[in-house]
């Protein structure tokens, strides 16, 4: 696999991706991964006006790839593991739609756990992503969650949220 990061509008499918990621890597003893999807909010609390009846994912071409590409490479600082994907969708989700995939590779699964773990978290509040959520009460831009600047402190990162 050479490509570590990918931006794309169309859906991934988790097996492929992890097959490509693995590799016929004989080391691997291990491998950790994570999809997020798009949840229509309303689910969890019960009132129509959280209904999320579509998100639009936009970034910044080139630079977004750079960016995550760092990410992985500060992994890589912190955990021992081989290899490490991510796959982000942008453009127009629905929920239920798949719109990320964190993975990594390593020994043990001590190492992929954390790493998967760190890259979600860093990705999540560092990558340059904007959502815009349709509810309907109209479209809205998401804001960065204090939940997640959390998660990333505790690696001790200090989110650029603030």
């Amino acid at each position: 696999m050479t490509a570590r990061v990918s931006i794309q509008t169309n859906d991934f499918d988790v097996s492929t991706e992890l097959a490509a990621l693995q590799d016929q890597d004989l080391r691997v003893g291990a491998v950790c991964s994570f999809v997020g999807t798009v949840r229509d909010t309303r689910a969890l609390t019960g009132q129509a006006s959280d209904e999320v009846q579509a998100m639009e994912l936009e970034h910044y071409p080139g630079m977004t790839e750079k960016s995550i590409e760092a990410m992985i490479d500060e992994a890589h600082l912190r955990f021992d593991f081989y290899a490490a994907r991510v796959v982000h969708r942008v453009g127009r989700l629905l929920p239920a739609d798949q719109i990320v995939l964190v993975a990594v590779t390593s020994a043990h699964r001590g190492e992929s756990f954390k790493a998967c773990e760190f890259l979600m978290d860093y990705l999540k509040t560092q990558a340059p992503f904007w959502k815009k959520e349709q509810t309907p009460e109209g479209a809205h831009w998401v804001d960065a969650r204090v939940s997640d600047d959390a998660a990333l402190a505790r690696w001790g990162i200090q989110s650029r949220n603030v």
